[in-house]
């Protein structure tokens, strides 16, 4: 039996928005609809392919899509070319490449994951919600990489330790290019010769609060009862 639906209310999607601190220009009505979409699919099928660890779509909005969110507003803050090549490595179940690609659809964006389970399930998200510029690769980094140009950015959150993934994409990435983390720390002091730190911001992410206890809009919560925050760190590193 196929997994139940599930309906991401526009309405609530909206406030969720306004409440993580992103302003109605950056999360339009369309990218909403593609934020909905996408949400209703990975709900549905988290059921059968455990694609993340939360079990409700605002879970998941609250904990995943805002760091694609905000990851946006970094890459809008760096010096990247008018259409940048760029890769996001490990892509998994499409976070953050999906959502960012809703409201940040400039160049082209490829996901790049070796996982077929995974790739089927972003062919299938885009093939329902198509984003421009938007392209599945299945298969490893390695045979990715000699197929394209240089990449202007690579984006990469839990693929592999951070030295690592300097250490893949040394020689792939074009004169100017970073390599951007989303990590829960901030970056490193000290970094292999030839990198340096482009750009850095911080951001805190709203937790969910504890399972059966209900937030604002959702029933009674005890008084005090506020959700925890955590800090998130991105950082761009750049051939020096």
């Amino acid at each position: 039996m196929p997994p139940a639906e599930v309906h991401v209310s526009l309405k609530e999607l909206a406030r969720l928005c306004a409440e993580a601190g992103f302003a109605p220009d950056e999360t339009p009505e369309a990218a909403q609809a593609v934020l909905a979409g996408y949400l209703e699919l990975l709900m549905k099928w988290n059921r059968v392919m455990n694609l993340v660890g939360t079990r409700t779509w605002q879970a998941t909005f609250r904990t995943l899509i805002v760091d694609s969110l905000h990851l946006a507003r970094f890459l809008r803050s760096l010096p990247l070319p008018e259409a940048p090549e760029t890769w996001d490595l490990g892509a998994g179940a499409g976070l953050p490449g999906i959502p960012l690609r809703a409201v940040w659809q400039v160049g082209i964006y490829h996901l790049v994951d070796a996982r077929e389970k995974r790739t089927l399930f972003l062919s299938n998200v885009l093939a329902r919600h198509p984003l421009p510029g938007t392209v599945v690769f299945r298969g490893r980094v390695e045979e990715f990489m000699p197929t394209r140009p240089k990449a202007d950015c690579v984006v990469s959150r839990a693929f592999l330790p951070w030295p690592e993934v300097l250490e893949l994409v040394r020689g792939h990435v074009a004169p100017g290019g970073v390599v951007v983390f989303l990590a829960n720390e901030g970056a490193p002091a000290s970094l292999p010769p030839g990198w340096r730190v482009a750009a850095r911001a911080e951001y805190a992410v709203q937790a969910p609060p504890p399972h059966g206890v209900q937030g604002r809009g959702g029933g009674a919560a005890g008084k005090g009862a506020e959700p925890e925050a955590t800090m998130r760190h991105l950082w761009a590193l750049a051939l020096a």
